[in-house]
């Protein structure tokens, strides 16, 4: 899985990006790489259940701690570890050669498919 985060309210990315980012996109969709993402709104009318000590409760945003957000995800299928990184770096420098002007953390995470053993 990958995800972005960048500061919240930041604007829009460029046109440019969004072409890049179309292009990158449509490839890993054909080759059967990208399986699925998207982008996300900002965090002003989110809604958040925390769990403490047994109870919940809900908390809606924003935060004025939150300093990043984030900004889009993607699920994505690769064959190797290496392959992944490569191409998640690729993804970062798309970012950088099309909205230099922003600071973007591009994260790549596997996805658990069930825990080891629960806890007790």
């Amino acid at each position: 899985m990958g995800f972005v985060r960048m500061a919240e309210g930041i604007g829009m990315p460029p046109q440019a990006l969004f072409d890049a980012m179309g292009a990158y996109i449509g490839e890993r969709a054909a080759n059967g790489v990208f399986l699925d993402g998207g982008g996300l709104y900002g965090t002003e009318d989110a809604v958040n259940f925390v769990v403490r000590q047994g109870d919940v409760s809900r908390v809606d945003g924003p935060y004025a701690e939150a300093k990043e957000v984030v900004g889009g995800w993607s699920l994505l299928q690769y064959d190797s570890l290496e392959e992944a990184v490569a191409d998640q770096r690729e993804f970062a420098e798309l970012h950088a050669k099309h909205w230099p002007e922003v600071t973007v953390v591009s994260t790549l995470r596997q996805i658990s498919e069930a825990p080891d053993a629960p806890g007790e």
